[in-house]
């Protein structure tokens, strides 16, 4: 099935998402006013995008950080204008200049900064053609870069995209002078008192930083990754579930070391009906901390994350509308580490709870207004 649309309609996180979690393959076409771009999904995973809205290529990339000499580049070039549908990165291979190893490295890093920059783009058109991995016919860039064998997570991209965009926005809205004038005022505060500045606790600081791009969420979607980022901050390994009427049914996660970690967590499906443990967290709504109860349900949802059983784990509900819609599960487990202060993060899924009400309440006003409509 065609995907066919315009971004101020659906924006390129829901994009990403259908895809991965449709398993789908195919060939993610954009155009808009910043230029052209392409990702290449294989079973849900990106294994290769590019964009001519950022300077440079794979080939120029490989240059810049001295994996290649000037003559092989411009040797590279040359034959690039013989057999213009071979990609440069294809050629430097095939000329023995560099290793299918140095190629997916540099790709990864080329795949992450392509889709940061497209989370940026408002507006466009977009079209996803299944079962269709070459882009050459369809969007007109210098190079096309070169194909991952193992792809890299959509929502990992994500989550990464938007932590980068929310650190760049920070350091861009205090100025210089600004941060000084702060930095002396605190100093000689310090002094006066004969005090050492006290760390902010990572919760509170994630709080600050991520209530703003919760005001206004464009998807639902964007409410659940904006969970999973916020958690990652604090936990090691995290997984957020969607409660059901029956049921709990994996949606996304964090920090796992199991192969595919994505497509595993969302194959998990659990009645928690015959779990006491979980029932009683969703029937009193409240988070909990502690040891994690061993039962039927539990027992094979550790199982699936791998890692053993944890000396301590928190789970959070996400309350909607006055019933539980989601669980996210947190944990320590790869270090041990205590579990610090979750105020900050306990906070914010109360306020994404009431995001995500708006949001579920807009989509039924628009629906309404469409029946409305003659």
């Amino acid at each position: 099935m065609s995907l066919v649309g315009r971004l101020e309609d659906l924006a390129l996180s829901d994009i990403f998402q259908i895809l991965s979690i449709g398993k789908k393959t195919g060939t993610l076409v954009l155009w808009g006013s910043h230029g052209n771009a392409f990702a290449v999904f294989k079973n849900g995973l990106v294994v290769r995008a590019e964009t001519d809205d950022i300077d440079g290529t794979i080939g120029e990339d490989l240059l810049r950080a001295g994996l290649i000499k000037d003559t092989i580049f411009n040797l590279g070039l040359e034959v690039k204008k013989k057999l213009p549908a071979k990609s440069i990165p294809e050629i430097l291979l095939d000329l023995g200049s560099v290793n299918k190893e140095t190629l997916d490295k540099m790709t990864r890093k080329r795949i992450e900064k392509v889709v940061y920059q497209l989370l940026v783009w408002q507006d466009g058109s977009f079209q996803f053609e299944p079962d269709d991995t070459n882009p050459e016919e369809k969007v007109k860039l210098t190079d096309l870069g070169w194909e991952l064998l193992k792809g890299m997570s959509p929502e990992y991209l994500l989550m990464e995209g938007a932590r980068v965009h929310d650190e760049a926005s920070q350091t861009a809205s205090v100025t210089t002078e600004e941060l000084t004038g702060i930095q002396e005022d605190e100093t000689s505060w310090e002094e006066d008192w004969g005090m050492q500045p006290q760390e902010e606790r990572k919760d509170i600081s994630s709080l600050r930083a991520l209530t703003q791009e919760l005001r206004f969420p464009n998807s639902t979607s964007e409410i659940t990754l904006l969970i999973l980022r916020f958690a990652s901050e604090i936990f090691q390994r995290g997984i957020l579930f969607m409660v059901g009427d029956n049921e709990i049914v994996g949606l996304g996660q964090f920090g796992l070391d199991i192969e595919k970690p994505d497509e595993r967590i969302r194959e998990i499906m659990l009645p928690y009906e015959k779990s006491s443990f979980l029932k009683k967290i969703i029937s009193e709504k409240r988070p909990y901390n502690g040891i994690i109860e061993k039962d039927k349900m539990t027992d094979s949802m550790m199982n699936e994350i791998g890692g053993g059983w944890p000396d301590e784990v928190t789970i959070f509900p996400l309350i909607a509308e006055g019933k539980v819609v989601a669980l996210l599960y947190c944990d320590n487990m790869s270090t041990g580490e205590k579990i610090g202060e979750t105020e900050g993060l306990e906070i914010f899924i109360d306020q994404a709870g009431l995001a995500l009400e708006k949001s579920l309440l807009q989509r039924r006003l628009q629906e309404m207004q469409k029946k409305a409509e003659p």
